[in-house]
Parts: C-alpha cells; sequence; structure tokens
C-alpha cells in the first residue's frame, strides 16, 4: 500500500519541473477566485498527465516547504465542485494526512488526480476564467492553451518511481499505531483494529452515556497503512459500530434550542474494507430539517444576537451567559436551517471576531457549525 506521508515527502523532495504535482499553502472554495484557481490547477495538471496520478498538496509554503498545515477537510463533495464546472472533468480524491510534527488539529491536505485521458476544459465561467478554456501543466505554472491540443505521456515513469518508494514498511506502520496510542491519544481510550489482516484502524474519543444511547466526542480515526486521517473534530457527537469488514460512523448535531439538548443524525460515513487489499467509502446524508415552535426558535436566536453584542462588546458575563456561550453556534445553525435570513450572517462575522479573539474557546464550535452547514449545502443546493 501507499504510504500517502512518504509521497509526499518524495513528492515535496522532487524539485524539478513539477508538472505532475502543486503545492499550496490553503484551500480557499468559499471564494470565486479560490475555487478559480483551484479548477485551474485540476484542469491543468488533468490535462498535463493523462496517464498518470498527479497531485496537490495542501498547507506547504511554497518557498522552503515548510509544513504548516491546514485544518481537517472532510467535504464529500468536492468532486461536485469539479464536476460542475470542467467537461470531461478527472476523479479527484482529498486525503487529510497526519503528521507528527504538526499541532493535532492540523494535517496536511493531498489532492490525488485520476488519469483522465481526454482533454479537461471548462464548460462554464468562473471568477476571470471563461468558459471552453483548457489549461496545461508547464513546469510548475498552470497555463492557458492557445489553439489545438492533445494529451500526451510525459510523466509516466517518474510517478510510478515515486511511488515505488513511498510503500508502507511494518516498522512505519507499528510507529504510527505506538504513536496514535501512547503519544497522541493517551486519556482517550484509543483502540486499534486490523480488518482483513491487512487494514489497521486506530480511533479514540471521550464516551459520553446518554438515555439515548452512547456517544463519542474529540473523535479522531485514522487509516495507519495510508497515515489518512478519515475523521477527526474536537465536538461533535457520533456514535461508533463496527463488524469483521466495516466500521461505521454515524455523526449527530446537537444542539440546545429547548430545555433538553436535542441530538439529531446527521450522516452516516462506513469504511468497507475487501479481500482484495481495498477499501472504498460510503456516505448518506441522514439529516432531516428539525421543526421548534417558532417563538421558541425567535427567543433563542434574540438571546444569542444580544449575548454575541455583549462578548464582542468585552461587556462581563454573568454564569447563565458563560454557560449559553457553548450554544450560540448550534442556535444560529439551527437557525439559518429554519430559514432565518440573518443567522448565517451573524455566525460567519462571529467565525472572524474568533479568529482574532476567542476568550471563551467558542471558535471550535462555530467551524464545526460552519462546516456542516456546507456539506448541506453540497448535499440539498449542490454547487452553483
Amino acid at each position: 500500500m501507499i504510504n500517502k506521508r512518504l509521497l509526499i515527502k518524495n513528492l515535496l523532495a522532487y524539485n524539478n519541473e513539477n508538472s505532475f504535482y502543486d503545492k499550496k499553502r490553503l484551500l480557499d472554495l468559499d471564494s470565486k477566485e479560490g475555487k478559480s484557481k483551484f479548477l485551474k490547477h485540476i484542469c491543468a495538471l488533468s490535462n498535463a498527465n493523462p496517464y498518470n496520478n498527479s497531485y496537490i498538496i495542501i498547507g506547504v509554503e511554497d518557498e522552503d516547504n515548510a509544513l504548516t498545515g491546514v485544518e481537517f477537510f472532510d467535504d464529500s463533495k468536492i468532486q461536485n465542485i469539479v464536476n460542475a464546472y470542467l467537461d470531461n472533468p478527472p476523479k479527484i480524491l482529498y486525503e487529510n494526512i497526519h503528521f507528527p510534527n504538526l499541532p493535532k488539529d492540523r494535517v496536511l491536505g493531498l489532492v490525488t488526480i485520476s488519469p483522465n485521458q481526454i482533454v479537461s476544459s471548462f464548460k462554464k465561467s468562473v471568477g476571470l476564467i471563461p468558459k471552453d478554456t483548457v489549461y496545461y501543466r508547464m513546469g510548475s505554472m498552470s497555463m492557458p492553451v492557445v489553439g489545438s491540443f492533445e494529451v500526451k505521456r510525459e510523466n509516466e515513469s517518474i510517478v510510478q518511481s515515486i511511488r515505488n518508494s513511498s510503500t508502507n514498511k511494518i516498522k512505519d506502520t507499528l510507529d504510527t499505531v505506538m504513536a496514535f496510542v501512547n503519544r497522541d491519544h493517551p486519556d482517550m481510550n484509543p483502540q486499534y483494529i486490523v480488518f482483513k489482516e491487512i487494514f489497521v484502524l486506530c480511533w479514540a474519543g471521550v464516551k459520553k452515556s446518554v438515555k439515548s444511547g452512547i456517544y463519542y466526542s474529540r473523535v479522531d480515526i485514522e487509516l495507519i497503512n495510508e497515515q489518512v486521517r478519515l475523521f477527526y473534530s474536537a465536538l461533535d457527537e457520533v456514535s461508533i459500530n463496527f463488524t469483521e469488514d466495516a466500521f461505521e460512523i454515524i455523526e449527530y448535531i446537537s444542539a440546545k434550542i429547548k430545555p433538553k439538548r436535542d441530538f439529531f443524525p446527521f450522516e452516516k460515513v462506513s469504511i468497507l474494507f475487501s479481500e482484495n487489499g481495498d477499501y472504498s467509502i460510503q456516505r448518506q446524508m441522514l439529516f432531516e430539517k428539525p421543526q421548534y415552535d417558532r417563538r421558541l426558535l425567535q427567543s433563542m436566536y434574540a438571546k444569542s444576537i444580544e449575548l454575541l453584542a455583549k462578548i464582542k462588546s468585552n461587556a462581563e458575563l454573568n454564569e447563565e451567559e458563560l454557560k449559553a456561550t457553548h450554544n450560540i453556534a448550534s442556535t444560529l445553525m439551527i437557525c439559518h436551517i429554519q430559514n432565518y435570513p440573518e443567522a448565517l450572517h451573524e455566525l460567519k462575522g462571529f467565525h472572524n471576531y474568533l479568529k482574532e479573539q476567542d476568550t471563551y474557546k467558542l471558535l471550535p464550535s462555530v467551524k464545526g457549525a460552519l462546516r456542516i452547514l456546507r456539506k448541506l449545502k453540497y448535499e440539498v443546493g449542490g454547487e452553483n
């Protein structure tokens, strides 16, 4: 199997031409400019590498290859963006690769672009890129093609050599398991499971028993063979089940609108292991719009906005208000789902504020709420 951590190291060590991979410090799919840049590189790398994989590494400084990392990114709908804007889109895969020297909540993103022996082009404009544009990789640059263009073989032998030198070693697997158990999660009941005598999966989480069942928070799940982080969250509530063939995660949205806290099934992720040394990940959206009394929801929304104003003005909070701060993100998220027009704007504004000043440690909950809304957007509304 390919050790993705070794693959990234070997790609970064190959500094000549770089026509089969690119590196970025950040991935921005929310703005038109960021989306157009990402799609430009996907199109160019696909056209320049029709017979071998090509790659984009996220979380690396361009000048000196310093690994700065990015936040865990679990948007399974990233392929939808590529499909929406490109004709003959390549198949792409985004994976979160954990590196020991990075903080626990940061990874490197690895985008793998599968071979696609048909020319990719823009089927509609985005940002400053007009419709019908074709991009190609010239050294380390993604350039528009002038005139006719045909795909041709270029980097097969180089990429295959890099992949061959990135295969997993037994020592790598054992070292990573030991680090997961003893260094990264000693206080979170870490466990490992072996599937099909091949795949080693490690997971850890803080167990919570409530009347409706057993949930885990601060969950971290890694496929050790490939150094791929499959799931990571500082706050989300999840349930975990596994058989000899599969590992299943059900993620829940937690919200306290009424006196008691509600748990809504959000998404089921099933990791399926087969006898042929392969695995697949299936996702199923479970979310159904919750129903709340409109007056109750309006009251909770008004209290959240009032509390936001006090936080931003650095006003002193009483004990009840301090407890309520941890419900602001989920309240605004539910209100947006219930079609409150300003709720998302308030949530994004709060996110920007917390990036500069987070006295009450609320940024993880706000990030989690925005991540859920982004996934719901792609699932329900698609990519526009």
